[in-house]
């Protein structure tokens, strides 16, 4: 009777859904193939997941394919990241980077630690920077409180900076007292009034906090290059909207540029205020697509004299990750970082402002590999979002969005973030941030130099159209220094 009764019970919630489907007239799938259609429904939604374990190979998937997520996952556990048999990278396809090993690599005990860099020479407060490896923007309300505690802790632990994202300063970055780099993103929050104006006030209170060594001025980022930030309303909590100053559930769509900054003029400006005001190195962050500005900024710079330079340019490429984004942008806006990060060096060479001027490269730059490639490139420091977010765990659910992170990193449900422990994750920040400068600094000995920012461009290839490579120092030659600025 058990058995009848739950038949009966399975056939008449199948009518129930047939009637149903026959009868609306929004899906055209529902009505045409009732009950079954919706099947076409759910492996829609499990498909990403489906190619994720089983169908994808490890080096096809996109943003970031299996072989580097794994890499990141084993690096962050303290686990051997070495491999046997041969790589399953592929070497052929053009713009594949590799590096150039020396006959005679340099020995173990004639290696050197990577050397502190000054940042902001000219400031009342300038910043000593230790790693050239870095947490790059994540605001509080796009990633958890779990989250920022543990990136916080890992950063001390290791040694390197987190920047705050444009969410302003929460009391979660600073209680580890790791260093910060914080960044004013174009609707100011953290360093607005009430009334949402940029508030010199909020700023200086800001700049009070030892642990906040720098500031950021956001003109751009790279997923969403010309478009303000995005959060939406289910993640703006009442404790997200305090430190913002807004309206709790409700949108938090940040202006598409800063409504004070129009032209290069308005930008030297408003970073002599900022560092003025703070006595903090000072810079902006940028996606570049068109160049040509560059010129008009280097040339503006030198009317006023290299102390009133921005302390450093974070350039992001276009294929940089957000929390919320148009696809539109995310899929065709901006130049990527290959392209752009030559470009940027070469123009401040030409205009003797390389010394002057630091370059924080950003962009899906997760592994050893990647940063190598920056460095051989002119970066000075290289900062990561997403390499950091897979030390936390990110499972690349791409649901950063909608507050149904299932690792507890991009959402503030608390049976979703309480899965996320701190004390645990930063320990993986730390162990991934080690991994990533030992292994750099395996590359650049083999290289034969004795620390990462030796290297250069004549220490890399790349793949042409004729499946031949060429050298970077050959496919983008050294520039004359100073010769744009005479």
């Amino acid at each position: 009777m058990k058995a009848l009764a739950i038949f009966i019970l399975i056939v008449v919630f199948l009518a129930i859904i047939y009637i149903w489907d026959v009868r609306q007239k929004k899906h055209t799938i529902l009505r045409n193939y009732p009950i079954v259609g919706h099947f076409r429904y759910i492996l829609e939604t499990l498909g990403i997941y489906l190619r994720q374990f089983w169908f994808a190979s490890d080096r096809e998937e996109l943003p970031f394919n299996r072989a580097t997520r794994v890499w990141v996952y084993r690096a962050a556990k303290n686990i051997d990241t070495t491999v046997g048999f041969g790589s399953t990278r592929d070497l052929r396809p053009v713009g594949t980077v590799f590096f150039v090993d020396a006959p005679f690599p340099v020995l173990g005990e004639d290696a050197v630690e990577t050397r502190p860099v000054t940042i902001g020479p000219y400031c009342k407060k300038p910043y000593v920077a230790q790693s050239l490896f870095n947490i790059s923007a994540m605001s509080f309300g796009s990633i958890s409180k779990n989250a920022v505690l543990a990136l916080g802790e890992g950063a001390k632990k290791g040694g390197c900076w987190l920047n705050t994202g444009e969410g302003g300063l929460s009391p979660y970055h600073l209680e580890s007292g790791c260093d910060l780099v914080a960044q004013i993103g174009t609707a100011k929050y953290g360093f607005r009034d009430q009334d949402g104006k940029f508030s010199n006030e909020a700023l200086r209170g800001v700049a009070l906090f030892p642990q906040v060594k720098m500031f950021e001025l956001k003109l751009s980022q790279g997923a969403k290059p010309g478009k303000g930030g995005i959060l939406p309303a289910v993640k703006v909590t009442p404790e997200v909207a305090a430190i913002r100053f807004i309206q709790p559930y409700k949108d938090s769509i940040s202006p598409n540029r800063h409504p004070e900054i129009s032209n290069v003029t308005e930008l030297l400006d408003f970073i002599d205020h900022i560092r003025t005001l703070t006595g903090k190195p000072t810079g902006f962050k940028v996606v570049l697509g068109s160049y040509e500005w560059l010129d008009d900024l280097c040339i503006e710079i030198l009317k006023r004299g290299i102390e009133k330079a921005p302390d450093f340019i974070t350039l992001d490429g276009a294929e940089g990750g957000t929390g919320a984004a148009p696809a539109s942008l995310i899929d065709y806006m901006g130049l990527p970082i290959a392209e752009s990060l030559p470009v940027l060096v070469d123009t401040l060479v030409e205009y003797g402002l390389r010394d002057r001027i630091k370059i924080i490269a950003s962009g899906k730059l997760v592994t050893a590999g990647e940063v190598a490639w920056a460095l051989c490139v002119g970066a000075d420091f290289i900062a990561s979002a997403r390499g950091f977010a897979f030390a936390l765990g990110c499972i690349q659910a791409l649901k950063c969005h909608t507050n149904h992170c299932p690792t507890g990193i991009t959402t503030h449900k608390p049976h979703l973030m309480n899965g996320l422990d701190p004390t645990n994750k930063a320990v993986r920040v730390a162990n991934y941030l080690e991994s990533i400068l030992y292994e750099t600094g395996v590359i650049s000995h083999s290289c034969g130099v004795r620390e990462p920012r030796q290297l250069t461009r004549k220490h890399a290839r790349i793949i042409t159209e004729k499946g031949l490579s060429v050298s970077l120092a050959e496919l983008y030659p050294d520039k004359m220094p100073g010769t744009k600025g005479l």
